[in-house]
């Protein structure tokens, strides 16, 4: 049975093929593991093969796995939706937020974010593919809501994120993240200094970096089926 080291190494050589097939520095792409609904074991077993950025979906959940693993060195991303009344706790204890889908979220990130922390890392989630049931700003309304939340204090914009609908084939999974590539390339065309693409996850990293992405967000190919 492989372990979570095994998948590990697999997901690297996915991306680093992946990079060659796009003629991309394997080094541009980060690899965010998804550790929701996993235990910290699981995260302490990632880390120890190298691993050191970890995304959660759920705040409640995410705490109690950022208490147990304070002795270790990880970088916590919250991925999953942000309601107005867990901002002030995500912004004391996650390092980054791909799912600002609102002004408002933004704002009360960077009220709340301590003084003595870093800036909070943001990226704005964009419902790429128009679905009713997915959260994100569609996309007429990114740019306004851009430039707004990178004027904010104590906060910084990176990008954006999607979690574009499901396709089967490799052109129909390029199609949505090239979408959100062009929108990430309007806005730096704009003036906004963006460095981040968060898109592509165990399915379809290999369409997300032919589009660009700067960040792959990997869950099931490295801890195994929920």
């Amino acid at each position: 049975m492989a372990t979570i080291k095994d998948n590990l190494q697999q997901v690297h050589a996915r991306i680093h093929d992946a990079c060659a097939a796009a003629q991309r520095p394997v080094q541009s792409v980060t690899l965010l593991a998804v550790s929701k609904t996993f235990d910290a074991q699981a995260v302490r077993e990632a880390f120890d093969a190298g691993q050191r950025a970890f995304g959660e979906n759920y705040v409640h959940e995410a705490l109690a796995k950022i208490d147990a693993l304070r002795d270790l060195q990880i970088e916590w991303h919250l991925i999953g939706p942000l309601q107005s009344n867990k901002t002030r706790t995500v912004a004391e204890a996650f390092d980054w937020v791909h799912s600002v889908e609102r002004l408002k979220i933004a704002q009360r990130l960077s009220e709340q974010r301590p003084a003595q922390l870093p800036p909070l890392q943001l990226c704005l989630q964009v419902n790429i593919s128009g679905e009713a049931s997915k959260s994100g700003l569609a996309p007429a309304e990114v740019a306004e809501v851009a430039h707004a939340v990178a004027a904010l204090p104590r906060v910084r914009l990176r990008g954006l994120m999607a979690i574009p609908e499901p396709a089967g084939d490799f052109a129909a999974q390029r199609a949505p993240h090239r979408a959100l590539r062009e929108l990430f390339d309007a806005l730096r065309r704009d003036g906004l200094a963006l460095d981040t693409l968060s898109m592509g996850m165990s399915a379809d990293l290999e369409a997300a970096i032919a589009e660009g992405a700067t960040l792959v967000r990997v869950g099931t190919a490295i801890f195994g089926t929920r």
